[in-house]
């Protein structure tokens, strides 16, 4: 089992020396930092607990000048180690600390009461009821461990709370979709590229694909080799400290605060809707602002981006960001505002959703966030349908409401109003064309004026609705039902059918059509219901007709001759030739050479 934990707490109060007591490194390896006893950048260590649980440290700076640096540490970190000096207590960094542990909605960890050996029981204890208060009002659950680094004292108390702490830790999904977060880059002469951050899901191998996501834009990336904890490995599962070698990308177009991640896995936006809550530092008596100002500072993961904050309503607001991203609907992130320190916890209700451009769509969109509900719902409601590799990719289930069209989920509400069009649609087609074949389903689904996002949908919502609007499809065009005649051609077509049931097979010259007024529209339209049926050469005859030939034809010495066949039918060459190549195209009647055919039997 491996598993990655983070520190927290106010500026010396010993958070890299016990990291050093517990894994015999030194997570502080800059000179400077070295130099001046403070930590800077993030530091690293790993060590193995008692019970083989291999666990890693994030050392985060302590001072106010590098919350930036801090908050980057923090974002991918399951659980906290949170250090408190007995001898000095509570002070201003742990309130900034402990306020970004609640924005990120870290649940658990452990609380250390470090340089026990500079403080007497009195002012432990002190320390400890106050710091337990604290972190039970962020509601961080927390043992609690007093120790010395610099004795030893409760070192081993220490382990093994650690081995509690990671055991009580959710498992992660090794299957789960890759999204690393990178808190290092460099270049490692003849390997190249190298980045270093926490798997929290996923798994890792030589050989795969990423997408790395820039400050710039994305770039596909292959891993060239492995390593967590030292050690070259094949693959590597969550939770680690991994260092990954990667191909086709430049250390400087993949810097802290970059992030890998599966191809297709995560939605890629700049744009995001976000439940905001503002996260109060109890150093300051003053209420919080519900929401962010409108130019604030965003952090996920390792980066840190300065973000554009549209309000919609009191608790919820649009972020612009510079660059994109990618995303799950559900994620947490944190907003600052670097002028007052302010902190507010931030919830991805939805994903790169559709721009606010008409009057009146701020508010109503802030109503409809403030409506609640499953998100997948939201999502549905406000984009009309959505395809099931977009929940996948932004990891939602399924909608609880909404219709199943094809494989898409579609909102009833907008069901009704693309109704309503196609029936506008093919009744004013029919009025303008009666003896009109139908709109083509291809040309119906454009004229449904579907959002882009949904063209692929078009055919398979125009064959959903058709029904709903009374609607019929025939040969991939539709059109109103065909059982009320065929309008101005109903008298034309009726004395037709009347002559053609005395004599079958007496097909009506074009002269007698003309005369008649049925054109190549009207006879098609008639042929289209089943009235007529229509062949080679202008030839017309009643759909039962072939069925009648057969009869007579069956009663003939087989083979027989075109002659016969004309004979036997009453009627002409002119009208005999394609019926008989009708029949034979039925299967009904078989040629045996240039002059013969027989009934098959």
């Amino acid at each position: 089992m491996r598993r990655v934990l983070a520190t927290a707490g106010h500026v010396d109060h010993g958070k890299s020396t016990l990291v050093r007591a517990l894994t015999g490194r030194d997570p502080d390896r800059l000179a400077e930092e070295q130099a001046r006893g403070l930590t800077i950048e993030l530091g690293f260590a790993w060590t193995t607990l008692p019970d083989g649980t291999d666990v890693a440290f994030v050392d985060v700076p302590g001072h106010q000048r590098f919350v930036a640096t801090t908050l980057t540490g923090l974002g991918p970190a399951p659980a906290v180690v949170f250090v408190v000096a007995a001898d000095q207590g509570w002070q201003a960094q742990s309130s900034e600390h402990l306020a970004a542990v609640r924005a990120l909605g870290i649940p658990d960890g452990l609380l250390v009461l470090a340089r026990a050996d500079l403080a007497d029981e009195e002012r432990t204890a002190r320390t400890r009821e106050e710091a337990e208060r604290r972190l039970r009002g962020a509601g961080v659950t927390a043992e609690t461990v007093v120790v010395s680094a610099r004795t030893g004292a409760g070192v081993p108390q220490l382990r093994e709370a650690l081995g509690r702490l990671v055991a009580r830790l959710p498992e992660p999904d090794p299957a789960a979709p890759v999204r690393l977060w990178c808190d290092r880059s460099f270049t490692v002469p003849g390997a190249g590229t190298v980045v270093t951050g926490t798997l929290g899901g996923g798994t890792l191998a030589g050989g795969d694909r990423l997408v790395a996501f820039g400050p710039d834009r994305a770039r596909e990336v292959v891993v060239r080799g492995l390593h967590s904890a030292d050690v070259a490995r094949e693959s590597v599962g969550p939770v680690s400290r991994v260092a990954v070698n990667v191909r086709r990308v430049e250390a400087a177009d993949v810097p802290r605060g970059s992030v890998l991640v599966t191809p297709d896995a995560f939605g890629e936006a700049v744009v995001l809707d976000v439940a905001v809550a503002p996260v109060p530092l109890d150093l300051d008596p003053r209420p919080g602002r519900p929401l962010p100002p409108q130019h604030a500072v965003l952090h996920v993961g390792t980066t840190d981006r300065p973000v554009h904050v549209r309000p919609l309503g009191e608790r919820h607001a649009r972020l612009t960001l510079p660059s994109p991203l990618p995303w799950h609907v559900g994620d947490r992130l944190l907003l600052r505002d670097p002028g007052t320190r302010r902190l507010w916890s931030a919830t991805v209700v939805d994903v790169d959703p559709l721009p606010l451009r008409r009057r009146g769509a701020a508010r109503r969109r802030a109503e409809d966030l403030e409506t609640g509900g499953p998100l997948a719902d939201l999502r549905l409601r406000s984009r009309s349908a959505v395809s099931p590799d977009e929940l996948r990719r932004l990891a939602l289930p399924e909608p609880t409401a909404g219709a199943r069209v094809g494989s898409w989920w579609v909102d009833e509400e907008a069901v009704r109003g693309w109704t309503a069009r196609a029936g506008q649609v093919v009744r004013a087609q029919s009025e303008a064309q009666p003896l009109s074949a139908g709109v083509p389903v291809v040309e119906l689904a454009r004229r449904l004026d579907l959002p882009d996002h949904l063209e692929d949908l078009g055919p398979d919502l125009v064959r959903h609705v058709a029904p709903r609007a009374g609607l019929e499809i025939t040969d991939g065009r539709v059109h109103l039902p065909r059982d009320a005649g065929l309008g101005p051609a109903e008298a034309a077509v009726a004395e037709l059918e009347a002559r053609l049931r005395g004599s079958p097979f007496a097909a009506p010259e074009r002269e007698d059509l003309d005369r008649l007024g049925l054109g190549p529209a009207e006879l098609a339209a008639a042929a289209r219901v089943g009235r007529l049926l229509r062949l080679p050469d202008d030839v017309v005859l009643l759909p039962d007709a072939p069925a009648r030939a057969m009869r007579e034809l069956a009663t003939l010495p087989q083979p027989f001759t075109l002659s016969e066949a004309r004979q036997a039918l009453g009627t002409t060459r002119r009208v005999a030739v394609p019926l008989l190549e009708h029949l034979d195209g039925r299967g009904w009647t078989r040629r045996l050479d240039g002059r013969l055919r027989q009934v098959v039997r």
